[in-house]
């Protein structure tokens, strides 16, 4: 028997992941980083000369990064507690964008705070691998969470009858992100855990 599904984000959902990610930054990379918006391009500059970094060297980091510091990611308040409520009431997923290689490394990153899920990687739009998730599980009903307003865009123009929350659980950034619930791409923008859970399981027993 098909039950409810929720497909959640990890960084920033989850798991802070800009958080450690400057700190590493600042501490053993010589970078400085300064978000004041929202795109991070033109947030990391060198400490020695204060340039901004060439788009190679931020995503070289950023891989480097997930290659040796996930264990610095700690979770976002109440959301262990929280995913793992929704568990018992649906079926819940991991859809990541990281590269196909650090799945693993994913999943066990979440068991190891206590979360234990199916992770799906992604790259780019999440619309179609959302899909192709819907496809495979065929559930009585979906609910989609992320941090990005662009993969509520996308999930909405692919995939309409999927439910879609925006939480952005990291103080740092959540001022600066583009909303998808004011663009229209989502119903509801919450984010904290404790005010996000009873929205989700009510929308789970609609």
């Amino acid at each position: 028997m098909t039950r409810p599904l929720i497909i959640s984000d990890c960084d920033e959902v989850l798991l802070h992941m800009v958080a450690p990610f400057k700190d590493w930054l600042e501490a053993s990379q010589g970078v400085s980083f300064q978000l004041e918006g929202h795109n991070l391009a033109e947030a990391l500059r060198w400490q020695d000369s204060g340039a901004l970094l060439e788009s190679a060297d931020i995503w070289r980091m950023l891989r480097e990064f997930f290659d040796n510091e996930m264990d610095s990611q700690l979770p976002i308040a109440g959301a262990v507690e929280g995913i793992n409520t929704l568990a018992e009431r649906a079926d819940v997923v991991i859809l990541t964008n990281l590269v196909d290689g650090h799945r693993d490394a994913r999943a066990a990153q979440l068991a190891a705070v206590g979360i234990n899920a199916r992770v799906f990687t992604n790259q780019g739009p999440k619309g179609p691998a959302l899909k192709a998730i819907m496809d495979e599980y065929a559930p009585t009903r979906a609910v989609f969470i992320d941090d990005l307003a662009q993969h509520h865009a996308s999930v909405a123009e692919i995939t309409p009858q999927v439910t879609r929350l925006h939480l952005c659980g990291e103080p740092m950034i959540a001022h600066a992100i583009d909303c998808a619930h004011k663009a229209g791409h989502a119903e509801a923008r919450i984010d904290r855990w404790d005010e996000a859970l009873p929205w989700l399981l009510e929308r789970l027993e609609d």
